[in-house]
């Protein structure tokens, strides 16, 4: 069990005060800071959790660490604030994750995250880049708040999405650089990743003071998208805002079916939970479009008859053998 200090049910701020950059060293034993990301893992996702029955029982200790670092740093990011102060703490606090990440990588981890994530890195021969591509997305986050393209908006993804498809692969097995492979992960982790935005837009808005939506392709700038959030009974501000968002859809979509026949490249072990995670973020994009896409005032999510009939179905596909059957290369994440 967790002790006091590690409880994962306390908020990621509330623990920097034990494990913070500003507080002394504590010396934490592989079983508590296992037994913490397991927690951690198993109780923060929205969707359906990393530690699910699908996942391989000797990579969900795994999952835990590498979900935990990615928990970590994007609490460090979003949730000191919104205004100056606060992004610079963000920054600070950034910077020193990124210093306990290198700790780890040279073998001497302290934070009780890497304490359970060295032995995850050793492993697997996991490389150090995912992990400091994902950082510095949650660093971009503090100086960049808008967008004006749609490329522009597909190179953050690919620092704060496509790096968590490469370490799955990799702790799967699958870090070999197969580019086909790739190409398909990183076309899902982008979609996912959009489908989020697309999702999330009023709480980025104004509790974050982001805009993901790409002005230049939406006409729309992060002014207007404030006027436009307090007209919600407004015909035309609605209209607006639907017309803007529709074509991302579909382009997110696209995105989803780039990346759809991943699960066939991979064995039955892993394919099941990277097939729910895809079916997950499209069944998140369904609820958008059906919802009329009028995220600026209303927040669809999947309910939970939902996500237990996809869960099913990835184990009833996996039970027939729906799955692909290509074995792993052995070696890490590039």
């Amino acid at each position: 069990m967790a002790t006091p200090a590690l409880d994962p049910s306390l908020s990621i701020m509330e623990l920097l005060a034990r494990h913070g950059p500003a507080s002394m060293p504590e010396e934490v034993s592989l079983d508590d800071a296992m037994a913490y990301v397991r927690g951690l893992a198993s109780s923060h996702y929205e969707n359906f959790s990393v530690l699910s029955a699908l996942a391989p029982a000797d990579l969900r200790d795994d999952f835990a660490a590498v979900y935990a670092f990615c928990r970590w740093a994007d609490d460090l990011g979003d949730e000191t604030g919104s205004d100056d102060l606060a992004r610079a703490r963000s920054g600070q606090l950034l910077g020193w994750w990124r210093d306990e990440l290198r700790s780890c990588f040279e073998g001497h981890a302290e934070h009780p995250v890497y304490v359970a994530l060295g032995p995850t890195v050793r492993k697997h021969g996991l490389p150090i880049r995912p992990f400091e591509d994902l950082i510095d997305a949650f660093q971009q986050d503090q100086s960049v708040r808008t967008y004006r393209t749609w490329d522009e908006l597909l190179g953050y993804c690919a620092r704060s999405a496509n790096p968590v498809g490469r370490l799955v692969l990799g702790l799967a097995g699958y870090g070999g650089g197969d580019a086909d492979r790739l190409a398909m992960s990183d076309a899902t982790c982008t979609a996912l990743q959009l489908t989020n935005f697309w999702q999330d837009v009023r709480r980025d808005l104004l509790e974050r003071d982001r805009v993901y939506l790409p002005s230049e392709e939406t006409g729309i700038g992060a002014a207007e998208l404030r006027v436009l959030s307090e007209r919600a009974d407004d015909p035309a501000a609605r209209v607006k805002y639907i017309r803007a968002l529709r074509p991302l859809v579909e382009r997110t979509r696209d995105l989803f079916e780039r990346g759809s026949a991943l699960p066939r490249r991979l064995d039955g072990r892993i394919a099941p939970v990277v097939w729910l995670f895809g079916a997950g973020g499209r069944a998140v994009l369904d609820a958008v479009e059906r919802s009329g896409c009028v995220t600026l005032w209303e927040r669809p999510r999947l309910s939970y008859g939902r996500k237990a009939w996809l869960v099913a179905r990835a184990w009833a596909m996996a039970r027939l053998g729906m799955f692909g059957d290509a074995a792993p290369d052995g070696r890490g994440a590039s």
